[in-house]
């Protein structure tokens, strides 16, 4: 399709104000469906909470062989303490620069896929066909994808492409997701008398030291390396004069494949005590595809042609919605590949390169076409 057609689309829906929190990706996503039914895509959408869309869209289809997934998230994340000196959410260029928060992560990636899509329009009766799925709410634990796999929706996939922020280079998976929130109970008292409480800020801090020198007893991954713990928030107390009969520490834990999340828990659980109450809200096993993998090379040849490089096996360093798809799509060899800067992804003045959107749709094109011929 026609260049402009990539970065015209990418600002549009940079226009659309999906920050997350709140998220309301509502008005984004039946934008996007409302152009892939006009394609003569069938287009569902699923709402976990008010205004938090999801959309799958299916063209084509037949049973010899599943559709090829794309998919990307509708949802950005806040735009931080910085001062912007571009407006975030009109789309402003400056030389190849196209900036806005959500261009690179992720939404020149759904523009591409869009676009992508649409050169098959009226092309894939009886081929095997695309599934689209674009997303609520990725960001902070990808919730969205989590309740679309508790759904009939996503249907069947025989590989899919995540268009995350990869500067258009294919990544083979990316570590797995364990985020929870540790929470620990005291009792409540005046400071001048702490002896009469019993001090959560204290249970907290000696679990945050036990964090910090936990030995996950993983072997590193050739291609991932090892298992990483951030404890990213601690929380307590509602007064300097009171002991504090609450504390929670919020923990992400990225795990490589062949961990066992439910074993890495009850260790946790055991190191830190009977007391402690773990809210886990993320829980995704790492995703890796072996890049010996027959259609895995299909995709380092095509895309190695438009980057003018052989890819080598790499990993992105973030978290993707895969690790829940593939509750769906078991065992859909999976690469991350997509037009955004992953340096670029949180960023203040955030910005994608408007030659790598370009070059997505193409790489997508000629995916979809190797893909359906068969």
């Amino acid at each position: 399709m026609g260049a402009a057609d990539a970065v015209s689309l990418t600002r549009s829906l940079v226009r659309f104000d999906t920050i997350n929190p709140p998220g309301r990706e509502r008005d984004c996503a039946r934008y996007a469906g409302a152009m892939l039914e006009e394609w003569g895509f069938k287009v569902d959408y699923h709402e976990y909470e008010d205004t938090r869309t999801s959309v799958v869209a299916r063209l084509g289809g037949s049973g010899a062989k599943p559709p090829l997934c794309l998919t990307g998230h509708l949802d950005v994340v806040p735009l931080g303490t910085r001062k912007w000196t571009k407006d975030p959410f009109s789309g402003e260029t400056d030389g190849d620069r196209l900036f806005g928060r959500g261009t690179s992560d992720m939404k020149a990636g759904i523009a591409a896929i869009l676009l992508a899509a649409r050169s098959f329009a009226g092309k894939l009766s009886g081929k095997p066909g695309l599934v689209l799925v674009l997303t609520a709410a990725e960001e902070g634990g990808c919730i969205g994808s989590q309740h679309l796999v508790q759904t009939q929706l996503l249907g069947k996939a025989g590989a899919m492409i995540v268009g995350e922020p990869t500067s258009n280079y294919p990544c083979v998976g990316h570590k797995g997701s364990l985020k929870f929130y540790a929470r620990f109970r005291g009792v409540s008292a005046h400071g001048s008398m702490p002896e009469l409480g019993v001090n959560a800020i204290y249970k907290a801090a000696k679990a945050v030291g036990a964090l910090e020198a936990f030995d996950f007893q993983a072997p590193r991954h050739a291609v991932m390396g090892g298992p990483t713990m951030n404890v990213g928030t601690f929380q307590g107390g509602q007064g300097v004069n009171l002991v504090p009969d609450e504390a929670s520490v919020g923990v992400d834990i990225r795990t490589v494949p062949g961990m066992d999340h439910e074993r890495l828990l009850g260790r946790l659980r055991g190191m830190l005590g009977d007391e402690v109450q773990l809210d886990v809200f993320s829980n995704m096993n790492a995703v890796w595809t072996q890049p010996e993998q027959e259609w895995v090379q299909r995709v380092f040849e095509i895309a190695g042609r438009h980057l003018g490089e052989k890819p080598q096996p790499k990993t992105a360093p973030y978290n993707t919605d895969a690790g829940n798809l593939l509750r769906a799509y078991r065992g859909a060899p999976t690469v991350v590949l997509g037009p955004g800067e992953a340096a670029q992804a949180h960023q203040t003045d955030e910005y994608v390169s408007m030659e790598r959107i370009r070059q997505s749709v193409a790489i997508y094109e000629d995916l979809i076409k190797d893909w359906t011929r068969a």
